[in-house]
């Protein structure tokens, strides 16, 4: 007897641990699609949350770049009549960034209703995939190799200039190792800490203790060997529990190898729900406060949801998209070819 009731005292420890008191469980069942921009011509994989008007900042592959806030819609316009840049990555800090992709990639700031290229790099083999920010100062892009590693640029002054890093520190890529410009979330980055997701031939994982001084890299167990496998998309929740996915677009239904899941930091990985749908998706978030419990994969065959840390997944929409962030718990915005939409989660 005496046994058992420490027994139970030790798991009801444990369990008051692990789940903070106010935290409840739950499942969301449905998901409601409500259209704000519908354009045959749009083409949306950039997006990123504006926190101060609980508003997003997009940018199409047809350099056209949007603002739409709680009361208003700002439609896209031309960022210039003599160029027109793909954007596949922004970032909205204290002020609005857009990346292009191919050479020359450009990166664009904008403040106000100026915009300036504060970045050029003419390699020919450049090719930029994502970019995120540690805070208003400090932020980086990543792309694909141009020499024998990853290309990594980097901002110390708010955006105004930008530095490429040297393959002496960075790890070496292997035979066909890239990214993909799929929904702008190669990048995670949590605190000091930042993830960078390859993929292709080769899908490893890119880590930085401190904001991007030294690196390192670690393998996945993600399907890859081929130009179109590997991770698409990745996404931390605190510094330790973190989540990929992809798999092969050219074979969307595969989920054999298609999820990943860490919790050590990124060290190492484990394939989850192996078999089992969703397949080939093309952009995973964590829902906000939630505990790192649930989360919302999105790509071209749909919208799935877990609440168990991705081990199983409840298919919620057909709806295509290419890209998601959330508001809050409840509410995102997803993004993809002709439309921008808020989506609301409900149980």
């Amino acid at each position: 007897m005496k046994k058992h009731l420490i027994l139970i005292i030790t798991l009801v420890i444990l369990s008051c641990k692990n789940v903070p008191h106010d935290f409840e469980l739950r499942s969301i069942s449905e998901v409601q699609i409500e259209t704000i921009i519908a354009d045959s011509l749009l083409n949306v994989r950039a997006i990123d949350i504006i926190e101060e008007i609980d508003g997003l900042f997009f940018a199409t592959s047809n350099s056209q770049l949007g603002i739409i806030d709680k009361n208003s819609i700002i439609f896209p316009i031309p960022v210039s009549d003599s160029i027109t840049p793909n954007f596949r990555a922004v970032a909205s800090v204290k002020n609005g960034f857009a990346l292009s992709i191919e050479s020359p990639a450009l990166i664009f700031k904008m403040q106000n209703d100026l915009k300036e290229i504060v970045y050029i790099e003419n390699h020919p083999k450049a090719f930029y995939d994502s970019m995120d920010f540690w805070n208003d100062l400090e932020g980086l892009a990543i792309g694909d190799p141009t020499e024998e590693c990853m290309s990594i640029i980097i901002t110390r002054d708010g955006g105004n200039n930008w530095t490429k890093l040297s393959c002496d520190i960075l790890p070496k890529t292997e035979g066909g190792e890239a990214a993909f410009a799929a929904s702008d979330t190669n990048i995670a980055i949590v605190g000091d800490h930042t993830w960078i997701a390859t993929g292709g031939r080769a899908s490893r994982v890119l880590y930085s203790s401190d904001k991007g001084i030294s690196w390192t890299v670690y393998n996945t167990p993600i399907i890859q060997g081929e130009e179109t496998t590997g991770m698409y998309s990745i996404d931390f929740y605190d510094e330790f529990n973190g989540f990929a996915i992809g798999g092969d677009y050219t074979k969307p239904d595969d989920s054999q190898a298609n999820k990943i899941r860490t919790s050590d930091g990124g060290k190492t990985w484990q394939v989850v729900g192996a078999g089992v749908e969703p397949g080939y998706r093309s952009c995973v978030q964590y829902v906000p406060n939630r505990q790192g419990e649930e989360l919302v994969v999105v790509g071209f065959n749909g919208i799935d949801y877990s609440n168990d840390s991705g081990t199983s997944w409840k298919h919620l929409s057909d709806e295509g998209f290419y890209t998601i962030r959330f508001l809050n718990d409840s509410i995102a915005f997803a993004a993809g070819k002709g439309r921008i939409s808020k989506l609301t989660f409900k149980e």
